[in-house]
């Protein structure tokens, strides 16, 4: 394997303003061959990117949190994936959305719509954020009919993670850490709370990964969530949230990769992880994850069709790929210090397509 090269691509692309930072970690057959940190964690503090850096992960919070406990539950029959959630949400039940299957949230074919801005609203009520973000989704229109569409939607896994809190009894943030993530032994994938003054900010101060400066907040975010949502709540949310290091989501991804194979798993049931990476109709979206799309995926073109992962806003990604037993977790904060900075949409594919050629 050419170390170098890959490097070589990886400096490159911070030169060219891809991203001012990343950490890039590669395995074959559950083996590390490559780990390495590029760049500036915060380019205002002049701060280096370490292995070992939290990165805001945004969107990978949807597989590797909320995805993952709602197995869980599922595992234990809870919750089923045909289960309506006016069955499980009294708020729902008399409503449009009473049909909508947990299957269908996770699949993002439930006709919500992909995106509202409800931070504008929730920051100016007097109510509880997370109660008045709920009122909100009660009250959204579908955009769609129910299972007619795939539509990625953030707001279907803000329900997501309700139906987890209410079954569970617990918070979407204690349940996972207490469920999946602690008996695999992982310790630095974690929500930061963002209504405590949180041990965890502080004790991991120097490691994250700052991202955008914030035109309304009126500050660079460190440790303070990205997505505007899930902020507004509180930092706590079922599409976005999690921070971690690359060394935990591999972690996560060699239980995942475990499952998918049908090997000795620790906390995640095997078939009902194969039933979430199952196709319907073709979409790419399966139950909680991404799988590469025919024309130009971000994974790249070698990745086969049976592989899963996700992309996350703010520069985040992994893919397995249950054939070669590959994992790569690429993560990046190209939104430091501007969300408008997209130049990863061309260079993730790239990386990829490099790394697979050197590997397999």
């Amino acid at each position: 394997m050419d170390k170098d090269r890959i490097s070589k691509e990886m400096e490159q692309a911070i030169l060219k303003g891809v991203f001012p930072g990343a950490v890039l970690l590669c395995a074959a057959n559950q083996k590390i061959v490559f780990h390495e940190s590029y760049g500036m964690a915060d380019i205002f503090e002049k701060r280096k990117m370490r292995k070992d850096s939290i990165f805001d992960l945004a969107s990978l919070t949807k597989p590797l949190a909320t995805t993952l406990a709602l197995s869980k539950l599922i595992e234990r029959h809870q919750v089923f994936l045909d289960q309506k959630t006016g069955s499980i949400l009294k708020e729902f039940k008399t409503s449009p959305k009473a049909d909508i299957t947990i299957d269908m949230l996770l699949r993002h074919t439930s006709g919500f719509p992909a995106l509202r801005e409800y931070f504008r609203k929730i920051i100016k009520t007097d109510e509880n954020p997370r109660q008045y973000l709920r009122h909100l989704l009660v009250h959204e229109p579908l955009e769609n009919n129910i299972g007619e569409r795939q539509i990625y939607s953030d707001l279907g896994f803000m329900v997501l993670s309700w139906i987890i809190e209410k079954i569970a009894g617990q918070r979407l943030d204690r349940f996972v850490s207490e469920q999946i993530y602690y008996p695999l032994e992982i310790d630095d994938l974690f929500f930061i709370d963002l209504n405590l003054k949180n041990e965890k900010f502080n004790k991991y101060r120097q490691k994250i990964v700052a991202t955008q400066k914030c035109p309304w907040r009126k500050k660079v975010l460190k440790g303070e969530v990205d997505d505007d949502n899930a902020w507004a709540v509180g930092g706590i949310e079922g599409h976005a949230g999690l921070f971690g290091d690359a060394g935990s989501i591999y972690k996560l991804c060699c239980e995942i990769l475990n499952a998918l194979l049908n090997k000795s798993t620790k906390v995640l049931a095997p078939d009902i992880i194969k039933t979430f990476v199952q196709k319907n109709n073709q979409y790419d979206m399966v139950a909680g994850f991404d799988t590469p799309s025919k024309k130009n995926s971000s994974s790249g073109q070698f990745f086969s069709a049976s592989s899963v992962g996700h992309l996350g806003f703010t520069g985040t990604s992994f893919w397995i790929d249950p054939e070669t037993s590959l994992i790569i977790i690429f993560l990046t904060n190209r939104v430091h210090p501007l969300r408008s900075n997209e130049g990863i949409k061309k260079f993730r594919p790239q990386i990829h397509d490099l790394i697979y050629s050197e590997l397999i």
